[in-house]
This record gives structure tokens, C-alpha cells and sequence, in this order.
């Protein structure tokens, strides 16, 4: 349902916090202000998207000189008082980007698909590997199974996209998707491919690798050496384990166990306390067999919170023979 004038302001300085709310307040008419305070006090929750839309909107009244005030600079201020200075740079990238491609996360994924299985696997490929990988996954995943061998390989041998590419594939989805230019972009096309796969589940993941692996077999180990799997957890430091296990939840640590190797469970056993570990193990003795799938959508659940967890700097995770920090 779409927010009336007086919500959208609720949700704006809902979201600024409590000083800069209340200087905006104290410049209002107080028929405004009653209003307004009435639709904030009926707020419970506000989707994080739902904000952004706001301040995408507010960005967009000032661009055009509706609003009276200090541009990008007050925009930044409130949000940094009301969300800190790392995610208001968050928000402000995303209420200031104009380009159709950045616009995509705004679409829903099956549209998308549905528009992508029309063109050339090679445009496929393009418009995929500039999309975040979460999003690039639910599309990916979308595509026939033969369209998935054909892009995948296309975007693990992508290193740049021209400007001139990057403006035509612009031009291609504000006239199919109706969605609102460009430089050039470098495109690691392994580790896109790679980052795209640790978002997907494992059935897509064999196929897409065997596909890539009859292409060239090169390049598909350069793709695993670049991913992050559930196995990989067991090169994580002790700390790095102890801060992963208070995120997760009982039922996917004893299904995503069910088929790791002894040394990882040994070190999940020994980063818990001893009464803990002793239930952990009586619960995956007493459970019955479990479907593949069910372990294989665990043990994806782990590893997501995991790149959640070291995206926020609280872990660190190893990667497939690579010293590097995984993204």
C-alpha cells in the first residue's frame, strides 16, 4: 500500500533521530505537527527498504529545488543521526544512483528473468554480473538450465565492460523494463561468478561448475578457489566460530553437521560449552534421516550469516586457498 504525504514524513523523522526530528518539527505549522506525530506514534516497524524509498524521494524533491535546504549535506546529517555514519552512506548511494542498471534491485527478480531469457547470453552474462550477488542469484536461478551454462561461463571470462557497453545495456532495459549514464566498469568475472554461486544452492552450484569445467577446466578451479562453502568454516579462528554460533539456530546447526567433515564438527563442539555440545550431539544422534536438500538449505543459511557477520567486521573468514579476505 502506498504511503500518504503525513506517513512518508512520519517515516522520515521516525528514521533522522530524536534532535534533528524535533528542529524539524519545532519549523512546522502545529496542524502539521499534529498530524504527523499522530502517524508516528502508530509505527511499530519500518522496513529498511521502505526508508530508503522515502529518502530516495526527499533526495529527488531537493535535486529539483522543491525543497529549501542544503542538498546531499542535510540529507547526509539526518541520516547519520538517525542510522550512523556507515549505513548512511549505504542509503545515500542507493536515494542517489540514476542509472537503469542501479535501478534493477528495485525490480523484482522474476521480471527480470523473464525479460533476460529474450536476449543474447552474452548481454545475459553483462546485466548479471553488474547486479549485487544476492540478486544476481535469484535471477541466475530463475534461467532456463541451459541459458545458466551459457551466461555462467560469459561471466566467469568477463574482466571489463566498455562505457559504451554499460550505456547500451541502459538504453536496452529502460526500454524493456521501464526502469531509471555510464562509465566503464572492470568485472572480475571469476570472482563475480564465484560470489553469485555462494548466493545460489548446491544443485545449481554442481551444475553451473561442471558446465564452466568442460569450457575450460582453468577457469572453473579459478571459480572455486573463490568461493566460500559451509566446509571452509573450519579454517575460521575459535572467536570468529564462538560469534557465528550465537547467530545461529539449533535446527540448521544440527541438519548443516549432518554431512561435515569430523574436524569441522570437532570445532564447533569445542567452541560451545560442554552442556551445550553434549545436547547438540544427542540431537543429531535422535533425529531422523534428512532430505539432502534440507542439509544443503541449512548449511547455505549458515554460510550466509557468516558474510553477514565479517560484512559488519565481526569475523573473518578464510577462503579456498586464498589469503585474502572472502567478500
Amino acid at each position: 500500500m502506498a504511503l500518504t504525504g503525513y506517513e512518508k514524513a512520519a517515516v522520515f523523522l521516525a528514521s533522522i533521530g530524536e534532535e534533528s526530528a524535533a528542529k524539524v518539527l519545532q519549523a512546522l505549522d502545529m496542524k502539521y505537527v499534529e498530524k504527523i506525530t499522530k502517524k508516528m506514534a502508530k509505527l511499530t516497524s519500518i522496513r529498511r527498504a521502505t526508508i530508503e524509498s522515502v529518502f530516495e524521494e526527499v533526495t529527488e524533491l531537493i535535486s529539483k529545488g522543491d525543497m529549501m535546504v542544503s542538498g546531499d549535506d542535510f540529507i547526509k546529517r539526518a541520516l547519520v543521526k538517525g542510522f550512523g555514519e556507515d549505513s548512511a552512506g549505504k542509503v545515500m548511494e542507493i536515494a542517489t544512483k540514476k542509472s537503469a542498471l542501479d535501478s534493477l534491485k528495485w525490480v523484482d527478480s522474476k521480471t527480470i528473468s523473464n525479460f533476460l531469457v529474450t536476449e543474447h547470453p552474452q548481454t545475459v552474462a553483462l546485466i548479471i554480473s553488474l547486479l549485487e550477488p544476492p540478486k544476481a542469484a535469484e535471477v541466475f536461478q530463475l534461467l532456463p538450465e541451459g541459458v545458466k551454462s551459457e551466461v555462467s561461463f560469459r561471466i566467469a571470462t568477463t574482466e571489463r565492460i566498455p562505457e559504451n557497453v554499460v550505456d547500451e545495456l541502459n538504453t536496452i532495459l529502460k526500454g524493456h523494463l521501464d526502469v531509471g549514464g555510464g562509465a566503464g566498469k572492470k568485472i572480475e568475472g571469476a570472482k563475480t561468478l564465484a560470489e553469485i554461486l555462494n548466493h545460489c544452492d548446491r544443485t545449481t552450484e554442481s551444475k553451473v561448475l561442471e558446465s564452466v569445467e568442460e569450457k575450460s577446466s582453468s577457469i572453473a578451479d579459478a571459480v572455486r578457489q573463490l568461493m566460500f562453502v559451509f566446509d571452509d568454516l573450519v579454517e575460521m579462528d575459535d572467536k570468529g566460530i564462538q560469534v557465528l554460533l550465537k547467530e545461529v539456530s539449533t535446527e540448521d546447526l544440527t541438519l548443516a553437521l549432518k554431512t561435515a567433515s569430523q574436524a569441522l564438527k570437532d570445532k564447533i563442539f569445542r567452541n560451545m560449552s560442554q552442556r551445550a555440545a553434549e545436547l547438540l550431539k544427542e540431537e543429531m544422534q535422535t533425529r531422523g534421516p534428512a532430505r539432502v536438500s534440507d542439509v544443503e538449505k541449512a548449511q547455505l543459511a549458515i554460510v550466509k550469516i557468516a558474510r553477514k557477520l565479517e560484512a559488519e567486521g565481526k569475523i573473518i573468514l578464510a577462503g579456498k586457498g586464498d589469503e585474502e579476505l572472502v567478500v
